[in-house]
């Protein structure tokens, strides 16, 4: 899947998503960034405490470098990558080889809850991009 040139009504269509089924589920904030750690957009609870455009840089290090050690250990990829700390947690999750899903939440959410909606979200995602 190439995402490519996103339109205003496919990311309209992806921030309903975002918020209906991870933000309105407690998710603090959703970013949905590129490899290069490129915004293609960010929803959160109104309550907005993170730098997001240090944080999606950050991220696309972190996970390039993840990905890196995937391969030192014959994998072909982590698809996913989970970040826990003692009140916020961080997901990441690959939508394609071009994208990342990263949802930061709270103990309030456990980790198996958030992704069996991650998975949901991201399939709806693919579906709005092979509409195209």
């Amino acid at each position: 899947m190439n995402y490519g040139i996103v339109s205003q009504e496919q990311l309209e269509q992806i921030d309903t998503i975002l918020t209906d089924k991870l933000i309105s589920l407690g998710v603090d904030c959703v970013i949905i960034i590129d490899m290069a750690g490129n915004i293609i957009t960010a929803k959160d609870n109104g309550e907005n405490k993170y730098d997001v455009y240090s944080f999606a840089a950050l991220a696309a290090g972190n996970f390039a470098t993840v990905d890196a050690m995937a391969k030192l250990v014959g994998e072909q990829e982590f698809s996913l990558l989970f970040h826990k700390g003692q009140d916020s947690n961080i997901h990441f999750s690959k939508i394609d080889d071009e994208l990342l899903l990263i949802s930061m939440f709270g103990k309030e959410i456990s980790l198996g809850f958030l992704r069996l909606n991650v998975v949901d979200v991201i399939e709806k995602i693919r579906a709005i991009w092979e509409k195209k």
